[in-house]
């Protein structure tokens, strides 16, 4: 592993590559789970019938940039997240390792899930404002709308408009249940990677590489959005509104389940799973790209500092 500096800029930077590819899979899932928000299910309408459908609807009323709304903000929020996700995990299980077992080496899967969970949380709560712009951008149809509809002409206008309507305070509504999903996320994606790696490597005696490497992070992507959904259907609703629709987490939770039904939490899961798994393939196989890149790089610059490092 390269310094904590270099494993956050390697961890943004993979995290960017995937967001390229899969940021319209994340336009077509926030859109599914806003839809038929607080309506009964026989009274919701289905403008968005799933991944597919709902991708080629907004592409054909929309066009691809359509797809692409609010990619500035998810670039910055995935640089934030995944820098301290990628660049704080080691670190952090490292010294409560040292600290418990007096060896840094010994894995437990208690402390890689807590560190995992902590890194998580502190790049949601860093990166809040620029994921409730996106969110918002992404929500917007001028065709087809659901949910709370935000007119905003950029992402510059949206955070000057929520700053002087509503302070910071605005910009950060919805951050304790992104700070939820982030963490039962983040808890699970590098623990179950290096589980997932490890294994392959003992018993199926693949070597290090991008096969290992691709094998390891679908395995990790999948646990990921089974165990972060419902709180991202939340969180995603919390973001979205304006006023008090919801209170706090647990009233948006205790609404949508009573109104539309337990399912309702699950709403849009294909399309989290079409955009979390690629998205999870892409983030840590790159992440062990630059991670290389990056150690190369250190061990010029600062060959001391970087040794100690690794």
């Amino acid at each position: 592993m390269s310094t904590t500096v270099g494993s956050f800029i390697a961890g943004g930077i993979a995290a960017c590559g995937a967001v390229t590819v899969t940021h319209g899979f994340e336009t077509v899932k926030i859109r599914l789970q806003l839809q038929g928000e607080l309506q009964e299910k026989k009274d919701a309408p289905k403008l968005y019938r799933g991944v597919i459908h709902g991708g080629s609807v907004i592409i054909k009323n929309e066009g691809f940039t359509g797809l692409l709304r609010g990619m500035n903000c998810a670039y910055i929020y995935q640089m934030i997240l995944n820098g301290c996700r990628l660049g704080f995990y080691e670190p952090i299980r490292k010294n409560l390792t040292q600290t418990l077992f007096h060896d840094p080496s010994v894995q437990s899967l208690g402390i890689n899930v807590f560190s995992g969970a902590t890194s998580g949380i502190m790049g949601a709560a860093l990166g809040s404002p620029f994921f409730l712009v996106k969110t918002r951008l992404q929500a917007y149809s001028p065709f087809l709308p659901v949910g709370t509809q935000h007119q905003y002409r950029n992402a510059r206008h949206a955070l000057s408009d929520i700053y002087a309507k509503e302070g910071v305070r605005g910009l950060y509504r919805g951050v304790a249940p992104a700070m939820v999903r982030t963490g039962f996320g983040s808890s699970v994606q590098l623990p179950t990677y290096f589980f997932a790696k490890r294994r392959l490597q003992r018993h199926l005696h693949m070597t290090d590489g991008p096969a290992l490497h691709l094998a390891s992070s679908a395995c990790s992507g999948l646990v990921v959005c089974l165990a972060m959904h419902p709180s991202d259907t939340i969180m995603n609703r919390m973001y979205n509104q304006t006023g008090n629709l919801y209170n706090n987490a647990f009233e948006c939770l205790w609404k949508t389940v009573r109104t539309e039904g337990f399912l309702a939490i699950y709403k849009g899961f294909f399309a989290h799973l079409a955009r979390i798994l690629p998205h999870t393939i892409l983030t840590l196989s790159l992440a062990e790209q630059t991670n290389k890149l990056m150690r190369k790089f250190e061990n010029r610059v600062l060959p001391g500092r970087a040794k100690e490092n690794i």
